[in-house]
Protein backbone atom coordinates (compact mmCIF):
# COMPACT_ATOMS: atom_id res chain seq x y z
CA UNK A 1 0.00 0.00 0.00
CA UNK A 2 1.28 3.55 -1.20
CA UNK A 3 2.30 6.18 2.03
CA UNK A 4 0.39 9.36 1.56
CA UNK A 5 3.57 11.51 2.49
CA UNK A 6 7.37 10.13 2.84
CA UNK A 7 10.47 12.06 2.63
CA UNK A 8 11.34 13.45 -0.93
CA UNK A 9 15.26 12.03 -0.55
CA UNK A 10 17.24 11.08 -3.03
CA UNK A 11 18.10 7.58 -4.65
CA UNK A 12 21.19 5.64 -4.69
CA UNK A 13 23.51 5.55 -7.89
CA UNK A 14 24.21 2.17 -7.05
CA UNK A 15 21.04 0.93 -6.20
CA UNK A 16 20.49 -2.71 -7.56
CA UNK A 17 17.73 -3.70 -10.45
CA UNK A 18 16.40 -0.32 -11.24
CA UNK A 19 13.81 -0.22 -13.67
CA UNK A 20 11.08 2.05 -15.14
CA UNK A 21 7.92 2.56 -12.88
CA UNK A 22 4.19 1.68 -14.10
CA UNK A 23 3.94 5.97 -13.48
CA UNK A 24 6.37 6.27 -15.44
CA UNK A 25 5.30 4.25 -18.48
CA UNK A 26 1.88 5.87 -18.27
CA UNK A 27 3.72 9.16 -18.23
CA UNK A 28 5.22 8.38 -21.63
CA UNK A 29 2.48 7.10 -23.45
CA UNK A 30 0.49 10.85 -22.46
CA UNK A 31 3.61 12.66 -23.83
CA UNK A 32 2.87 11.16 -27.25
CA UNK A 33 -0.54 11.87 -27.80
CA UNK A 34 1.04 15.66 -27.71
CA UNK A 35 4.15 14.42 -30.21
CA UNK A 36 1.57 12.86 -32.24
CA UNK A 37 -0.33 16.34 -31.98
CA UNK A 38 3.38 18.13 -33.48
CA UNK A 39 3.57 15.05 -36.40
CA UNK A 40 0.44 15.70 -37.29
CA UNK A 41 0.75 19.28 -37.21
CA UNK A 42 4.03 18.91 -39.38
CA UNK A 43 2.40 17.07 -42.18
CA UNK A 44 -0.16 19.61 -42.60
CA UNK A 45 2.61 22.31 -42.94
CA UNK A 46 4.11 20.80 -45.70
CA UNK A 47 1.30 19.43 -47.70
CA UNK A 48 0.25 23.06 -47.86
CA UNK A 49 3.65 24.02 -48.94
CA UNK A 50 4.92 25.85 -45.73
CA UNK A 51 8.04 23.29 -44.77
CA UNK A 52 9.95 25.45 -43.78
CA UNK A 53 7.60 27.49 -41.34
CA UNK A 54 6.41 23.81 -40.21
CA UNK A 55 9.42 22.95 -39.80
CA UNK A 56 10.00 25.78 -37.48
CA UNK A 57 7.15 25.23 -35.55
CA UNK A 58 7.65 21.86 -35.35
CA UNK A 59 11.14 22.52 -33.97
CA UNK A 60 9.44 25.14 -31.00
CA UNK A 61 6.42 22.91 -30.15
CA UNK A 62 8.79 19.58 -29.96
CA UNK A 63 11.51 21.20 -27.48
CA UNK A 64 8.78 21.99 -24.79
CA UNK A 65 7.47 18.53 -25.54
CA UNK A 66 10.99 16.69 -25.31
CA UNK A 67 12.34 19.36 -22.59
CA UNK A 68 9.73 18.88 -19.84
CA UNK A 69 9.68 15.19 -20.51
CA UNK A 70 13.35 15.00 -19.80
CA UNK A 71 13.02 16.74 -16.87
CA UNK A 72 10.45 15.02 -15.21
CA UNK A 73 12.88 12.09 -16.17
CA UNK A 74 16.20 12.81 -14.90
CA UNK A 75 14.19 13.82 -11.56
CA UNK A 76 12.50 11.04 -11.36
CA UNK A 77 15.76 8.97 -11.74
CA UNK A 78 17.48 10.67 -8.55
CA UNK A 79 14.57 11.52 -6.33
CA UNK A 80 11.09 9.22 -7.30
CA UNK A 81 10.01 7.60 -3.84
CA UNK A 82 6.36 6.95 -5.43
CA UNK A 83 4.42 7.93 -2.36
CA UNK A 84 0.70 9.75 -2.89
CA UNK A 85 1.62 13.34 -3.06
CA UNK A 86 4.63 12.33 -5.61
CA UNK A 87 2.40 10.34 -7.75
CA UNK A 88 -0.22 13.21 -7.67
CA UNK A 89 2.09 16.39 -8.52
CA UNK A 90 3.43 13.80 -11.67
CA UNK A 91 -0.82 12.92 -12.92
CA UNK A 92 -0.91 16.98 -12.68
CA UNK A 93 2.05 17.24 -14.98
CA UNK A 94 0.67 14.75 -17.45
CA UNK A 95 -2.52 16.94 -17.34
CA UNK A 96 -0.38 19.73 -18.47
CA UNK A 97 1.03 17.87 -21.17
CA UNK A 98 -2.49 17.09 -22.66
CA UNK A 99 -3.39 21.21 -22.51
CA UNK A 100 -0.41 21.56 -24.27
CA UNK A 101 -1.09 18.72 -27.01
CA UNK A 102 -4.40 20.46 -27.11
CA UNK A 103 -3.04 23.87 -28.23
CA UNK A 104 -0.67 22.34 -30.84
CA UNK A 105 -2.97 23.15 -33.33
CA UNK A 106 -3.54 26.79 -33.18
CA UNK A 107 0.07 27.24 -32.29
CA UNK A 108 1.05 26.12 -35.77
CA UNK A 109 -2.12 27.73 -37.76
CA UNK A 110 -1.99 30.96 -36.18
CA UNK A 111 1.09 31.30 -34.02
CA UNK A 112 -0.86 31.50 -30.76
CA UNK A 113 0.63 29.66 -27.72
CA UNK A 114 -1.25 30.80 -25.09
CA UNK A 115 -2.67 27.21 -24.70
CA UNK A 116 0.52 25.74 -25.12
CA UNK A 117 2.07 27.88 -22.18
CA UNK A 118 -0.57 27.43 -20.26
CA UNK A 119 0.11 23.70 -20.64
CA UNK A 120 4.10 24.44 -20.30
CA UNK A 121 3.02 26.53 -16.83
CA UNK A 122 0.95 23.39 -15.20
CA UNK A 123 4.08 21.19 -15.83
CA UNK A 124 6.78 23.31 -15.06
CA UNK A 125 5.20 24.59 -11.75
CA UNK A 126 4.27 20.84 -10.78
CA UNK A 127 8.01 20.22 -11.10
CA UNK A 128 9.09 23.08 -9.35
CA UNK A 129 7.01 22.31 -5.84
CA UNK A 130 9.01 18.42 -6.63
CA UNK A 131 12.41 20.38 -6.57
CA UNK A 132 11.51 22.47 -3.32
CA UNK A 133 9.94 19.82 -1.45
CA UNK A 134 13.14 17.47 -2.31
CA UNK A 135 15.22 20.37 -1.22
CA UNK A 136 13.01 20.13 2.42
CA UNK A 137 14.45 16.54 2.85
CA UNK A 138 17.83 17.09 1.46
CA UNK A 139 20.71 15.59 3.31
CA UNK A 140 23.53 18.30 3.01
CA UNK A 141 23.28 22.15 2.38
CA UNK A 142 25.36 21.55 -1.50
CA UNK A 143 21.89 19.10 -2.53
CA UNK A 144 19.89 21.64 -1.36
CA UNK A 145 21.30 24.49 -2.78
CA UNK A 146 21.34 22.22 -6.05
CA UNK A 147 17.47 21.58 -5.39
CA UNK A 148 16.69 25.57 -4.97
CA UNK A 149 18.63 26.26 -8.42
CA UNK A 150 16.60 23.95 -10.06
CA UNK A 151 13.15 25.46 -9.06
CA UNK A 152 14.18 28.66 -9.26
CA UNK A 153 15.25 28.12 -12.75
CA UNK A 154 12.45 26.65 -14.00
CA UNK A 155 9.97 29.11 -12.20
CA UNK A 156 12.37 32.11 -13.99
CA UNK A 157 12.29 30.17 -17.29
CA UNK A 158 8.47 30.62 -16.98
CA UNK A 159 8.32 34.06 -17.26
CA UNK A 160 10.69 34.05 -19.60
CA UNK A 161 8.44 32.23 -22.04
CA UNK A 162 5.83 34.74 -21.50
CA UNK A 163 7.69 36.63 -23.81
CA UNK A 164 6.37 34.26 -26.75
CA UNK A 165 2.56 35.53 -25.59
CA UNK A 166 3.68 39.23 -26.21
CA UNK A 167 6.19 39.74 -29.00
CA UNK A 168 5.48 40.20 -32.94
CA UNK A 169 5.43 37.00 -34.81
CA UNK A 170 8.59 37.18 -36.93
CA UNK A 171 10.62 37.74 -33.63
CA UNK A 172 8.96 34.10 -32.06
CA UNK A 173 11.81 32.04 -33.31
CA UNK A 174 14.57 34.69 -31.89
CA UNK A 175 12.57 34.43 -28.17
CA UNK A 176 12.29 30.64 -28.26
CA UNK A 177 16.44 30.54 -29.10
CA UNK A 178 16.87 32.48 -26.38
CA UNK A 179 15.22 30.69 -23.77
CA UNK A 180 15.69 27.26 -24.81
CA UNK A 181 19.53 28.10 -24.17
CA UNK A 182 18.43 29.41 -20.54
CA UNK A 183 16.51 26.04 -20.36
CA UNK A 184 19.34 24.31 -21.26
CA UNK A 185 21.59 26.27 -19.06
CA UNK A 186 19.19 25.60 -15.52
CA UNK A 187 20.81 22.14 -15.02
CA UNK A 188 24.63 22.65 -15.38
CA UNK A 189 23.71 25.97 -12.98
CA UNK A 190 22.19 24.04 -10.81
CA UNK A 191 24.20 20.77 -10.93
CA UNK A 192 27.54 22.86 -9.70
CA UNK A 193 26.45 23.06 -6.08
CA UNK A 194 25.73 18.80 -6.18
CA UNK A 195 24.94 16.59 -8.95
CA UNK A 196 21.65 14.78 -9.02
CA UNK A 197 21.96 11.06 -7.91
CA UNK A 198 20.42 10.08 -11.37
CA UNK A 199 20.49 5.81 -12.21
CA UNK A 200 22.60 5.72 -15.26
CA UNK A 201 21.17 2.24 -16.27
CA UNK A 202 17.42 3.90 -15.42
CA UNK A 203 18.04 6.58 -17.97
CA UNK A 204 19.30 4.44 -20.48
CA UNK A 205 15.90 2.33 -20.20
CA UNK A 206 13.88 5.46 -20.07
CA UNK A 207 15.11 7.37 -22.72
CA UNK A 208 15.10 3.79 -24.53
CA UNK A 209 11.07 3.11 -24.02
CA UNK A 210 10.69 6.97 -25.81
CA UNK A 211 12.16 5.64 -28.57
CA UNK A 212 10.25 3.16 -28.93
CA UNK A 213 7.20 4.85 -28.26
CA UNK A 214 7.89 7.64 -30.50
CA UNK A 215 9.04 5.25 -33.01
CA UNK A 216 5.53 2.87 -32.69
CA UNK A 217 3.77 6.13 -33.19
CA UNK A 218 5.27 6.75 -36.17
CA UNK A 219 4.44 3.39 -37.27
CA UNK A 220 0.95 4.33 -36.74
CA UNK A 221 0.56 7.07 -38.52
CA UNK A 222 2.04 5.56 -41.73
CA UNK A 223 -0.33 2.97 -41.38
CA UNK A 224 -3.27 5.00 -40.90
CA UNK A 225 -2.21 6.51 -44.12
CA UNK A 226 -1.19 3.87 -45.97
CA UNK A 227 -4.89 2.51 -44.95
CA UNK A 228 -6.68 5.76 -45.93
CA UNK A 229 -4.81 6.03 -49.61
CA UNK A 230 -6.10 1.99 -49.93
CA UNK A 231 -9.18 2.94 -49.07
CA UNK A 232 -9.82 5.85 -50.56
CA UNK A 233 -7.73 6.28 -53.37
CA UNK A 234 -7.59 2.60 -54.12
CA UNK A 235 -3.56 3.16 -54.73
CA UNK A 236 -1.80 -0.13 -53.38
CA UNK A 237 0.81 -0.36 -56.42
CA UNK A 238 2.09 3.34 -54.87
CA UNK A 239 1.62 2.87 -51.74
CA UNK A 240 3.23 -0.69 -51.33
CA UNK A 241 6.70 0.55 -51.97
CA UNK A 242 6.40 3.10 -49.22
CA UNK A 243 4.70 0.85 -46.84
CA UNK A 244 7.93 -1.37 -47.03
CA UNK A 245 10.21 1.21 -47.40
CA UNK A 246 8.99 3.07 -44.21
CA UNK A 247 8.43 -0.13 -42.32
CA UNK A 248 12.52 -1.18 -42.83
CA UNK A 249 13.27 2.73 -42.03
CA UNK A 250 11.58 2.18 -38.55
CA UNK A 251 12.99 -1.56 -38.20
CA UNK A 252 16.70 -0.53 -38.65
CA UNK A 253 15.99 2.48 -36.42
CA UNK A 254 15.30 0.27 -33.96
CA UNK A 255 17.80 -2.15 -34.63
CA UNK A 256 20.25 0.69 -34.92
CA UNK A 257 19.48 2.79 -31.53
CA UNK A 258 19.52 -0.36 -29.04
CA UNK A 259 22.28 -2.15 -30.67
CA UNK A 260 24.99 -0.65 -28.28
CA UNK A 261 24.57 -0.25 -24.24
CA UNK A 262 23.74 3.54 -23.67
CA UNK A 263 24.36 3.43 -20.26
CA UNK A 264 27.98 2.44 -20.54
CA UNK A 265 28.41 6.43 -21.86
CA UNK A 266 26.60 7.91 -18.61
CA UNK A 267 29.62 7.93 -15.85
CA UNK A 268 29.59 11.93 -15.29
CA UNK A 269 27.08 14.76 -15.69
CA UNK A 270 29.27 15.86 -18.34
CA UNK A 271 28.53 12.91 -20.52
CA UNK A 272 24.66 12.96 -18.95
CA UNK A 273 24.37 16.40 -20.35
CA UNK A 274 25.66 15.52 -24.27
CA UNK A 275 23.81 12.21 -24.28
CA UNK A 276 20.87 13.52 -22.56
CA UNK A 277 20.34 16.55 -24.62
CA UNK A 278 21.04 15.51 -27.80
CA UNK A 279 18.12 12.90 -27.21
CA UNK A 280 16.12 16.27 -29.10
CA UNK A 281 17.39 15.35 -32.29
CA UNK A 282 16.91 11.67 -32.39
CA UNK A 283 13.35 12.26 -30.49
CA UNK A 284 12.31 14.55 -32.84
CA UNK A 285 13.91 13.01 -35.94
CA UNK A 286 12.23 9.75 -35.55
CA UNK A 287 8.97 11.10 -34.65
CA UNK A 288 9.61 12.98 -37.86
CA UNK A 289 10.03 10.01 -40.37
CA UNK A 290 6.22 9.45 -39.41
CA UNK A 291 5.37 12.36 -40.68
CA UNK A 292 7.35 12.45 -44.18
CA UNK A 293 5.71 8.88 -44.57
CA UNK A 294 2.66 10.39 -44.41
CA UNK A 295 3.40 12.95 -46.86
CA UNK A 296 4.84 10.38 -48.73
CA UNK A 297 1.83 8.57 -48.98
CA UNK A 298 -0.36 11.58 -49.52
CA UNK A 299 1.57 12.54 -52.73
CA UNK A 300 1.50 9.11 -54.42
CA UNK A 301 -2.19 9.36 -54.30
CA UNK A 302 -2.29 13.42 -55.59
CA UNK A 303 -3.73 14.60 -52.29
CA UNK A 304 -1.18 17.46 -52.20
CA UNK A 305 0.54 19.73 -54.46
CA UNK A 306 4.18 18.41 -53.83
CA UNK A 307 6.92 17.25 -56.36
CA UNK A 308 8.00 13.84 -56.08
CA UNK A 309 11.51 14.95 -54.66
CA UNK A 310 9.91 16.95 -51.72
CA UNK A 311 7.48 13.70 -50.99
CA UNK A 312 10.59 11.85 -50.73
CA UNK A 313 12.62 14.61 -48.77
CA UNK A 314 10.36 14.29 -45.77
CA UNK A 315 11.05 11.30 -45.12
CA UNK A 316 15.06 10.68 -46.05
CA UNK A 317 16.26 13.58 -44.39
CA UNK A 318 14.77 12.60 -40.45
CA UNK A 319 15.92 9.05 -41.48
CA UNK A 320 18.95 10.34 -42.15
CA UNK A 321 19.36 12.91 -38.66
CA UNK A 322 18.10 9.85 -37.11
CA UNK A 323 21.22 7.55 -38.03
CA UNK A 324 23.74 10.31 -38.00
CA UNK A 325 22.48 11.38 -34.46
CA UNK A 326 22.55 7.94 -33.19
CA UNK A 327 26.68 7.28 -34.16
CA UNK A 328 27.45 11.10 -32.73
CA UNK A 329 25.48 10.65 -29.58
CA UNK A 330 26.69 7.14 -28.35
CA UNK A 331 27.33 4.38 -31.50
CA UNK A 332 30.91 5.95 -32.14
CA UNK A 333 32.18 5.14 -29.16
CA UNK A 334 32.05 1.38 -29.56
CA UNK A 335 33.20 1.26 -32.83
CA UNK A 336 36.10 -0.16 -33.62
CA UNK A 337 38.16 0.62 -36.97
CA UNK A 338 37.61 3.42 -39.65
CA UNK A 339 35.08 0.56 -41.43
CA UNK A 340 33.08 0.59 -38.63
CA UNK A 341 33.13 4.14 -37.69
CA UNK A 342 32.06 4.96 -41.03
CA UNK A 343 28.92 2.93 -41.40
CA UNK A 344 26.42 5.11 -40.42
CA UNK A 345 27.66 8.50 -41.83
CA UNK A 346 27.76 6.39 -44.94
CA UNK A 347 24.57 5.01 -44.53
CA UNK A 348 22.87 8.94 -43.69
CA UNK A 349 24.34 10.27 -47.09
CA UNK A 350 23.36 6.97 -48.91
CA UNK A 351 19.62 7.73 -47.69
CA UNK A 352 20.01 11.72 -48.26
CA UNK A 353 20.59 10.12 -52.11
CA UNK A 354 17.96 8.11 -52.07
CA UNK A 355 15.51 11.25 -52.46
CA UNK A 356 16.79 11.29 -55.87
CA UNK A 357 14.81 7.88 -56.60
CA UNK A 358 11.51 9.30 -57.65
CA UNK A 359 8.82 7.18 -56.60
CA UNK A 360 11.42 4.37 -55.20
CA UNK A 361 12.84 6.50 -53.12
CA UNK A 362 11.34 5.54 -49.58
CA UNK A 363 11.52 2.01 -50.68
CA UNK A 364 15.65 3.12 -52.02
CA UNK A 365 16.40 4.61 -48.30
CA UNK A 366 14.48 1.39 -46.45
CA UNK A 367 16.80 -0.75 -48.57
CA UNK A 368 20.06 1.33 -47.12
CA UNK A 369 18.75 1.24 -43.58
CA UNK A 370 18.19 -2.40 -43.70
CA UNK A 371 21.65 -3.29 -45.28
CA UNK A 372 23.21 -0.94 -43.05
CA UNK A 373 22.22 -3.00 -40.06
CA UNK A 374 23.53 -5.84 -42.24
CA UNK A 375 27.00 -4.30 -43.31
CA UNK A 376 27.24 -3.25 -39.55
CA UNK A 377 26.64 -6.91 -37.77
CA UNK A 378 28.76 -8.65 -39.72
CA UNK A 379 31.63 -6.06 -39.32
CA UNK A 380 31.83 -6.13 -35.52
CA UNK A 381 31.70 -10.22 -35.97
CA UNK A 382 34.76 -9.78 -37.50
CA UNK A 383 35.89 -7.46 -35.45
CA UNK A 384 34.94 -9.62 -32.23
CA UNK A 385 36.62 -12.99 -33.92
CA UNK A 386 39.76 -11.27 -34.74
CA UNK A 387 39.83 -10.22 -30.94
CA UNK A 388 39.07 -13.82 -29.42
CA UNK A 389 40.96 -15.65 -31.63
CA UNK A 390 37.59 -17.85 -33.40
CA UNK A 391 36.51 -18.28 -36.56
Amino acid sequence: MTQPFLPLTARSREESHRAATPLELFFDLCFVVAVAQAGAELVHAIAEGHAGEGIVNYAMVFFAIWWAWMNFSWFASAYDNDDVLYRIVTLVQIAGVLVLAAGVSRAFAEHDFLVVYLGYVVMRVALATQWLRAARHASSPAERTMCHRYAGGVLACQIGWFALLLVPEPALPWVFLVMALAEMGVPVYAEKAAPSTWHPHHIAERYGLFTIIVLGETIAAATVAVKTGVVENDALDELLPIAAGGLLLVFSAWWIYFVVPAHDRLTSSRQGFVWGYGHYLIFSSAAAIGAGLEVAVEQAVGEVPLSTLAASAAVTIPSAVFLLSVWLLHARHFKVGIAQQLVLPVSSFAILMCSFAGRWAVLAAGLVAAATVGVGTVLTARGRARRTGTA
